[in-house]
């Protein structure tokens, strides 16, 4: 960035240009991790729902991030890092009249990390 502004060209660059750059890796998280980019159905009613559940996971996944995630490796990790490493995961699931029992693979990477999510979510 080249400026004339002397001694405000710091706090001009630090206050609009990086917010601008973070505001524009939100948006690219919500393209390419959540599929906000996804608008190919036939009706708009149809694309205006799936960029609604796009925003909805959105806010989801942050809260995730900012709450549950606080203490670990991935406090500052992407939507799609978060989605891949804790919520898209193998697991066996048995219904029955009374119960629902998720088992998860005891392999997992990640155990600890979704441990101590769950923990801080729980509190």
């Amino acid at each position: 960035m080249v400026t004339t502004l002397g001694g405000e060209a710091r706090q001009l660059h630090e206050d609009v240009h990086c917010a601008r750059g973070e505001m524009e890796n939100r948006i690219k998280e919500g393209q390419l991790d959540l599929f906000a980019d996804r608008t190919s159905a036939a009706t708009m009613r149809a694309n205006r729902l799936r960029l609604w559940f796009a925003a909805m996971a959105y806010v989801l996944v942050d809260s995730l991030r900012r709450i549950g995630l606080v203490r670990t490796g991935l406090a500052r990790a992407a939507c799609g890092t978060i989605r891949l490493r804790l919520l898209k995961i193998g697991a066996l699931v048995r219904v029955s009249v009374r119960r629902v029992k998720v088992a998860m693979s005891s392999a997992w990477p990640c155990q600890q990390q979704y441990r101590e999510a769950c923990a801080a979510l729980a509190r």
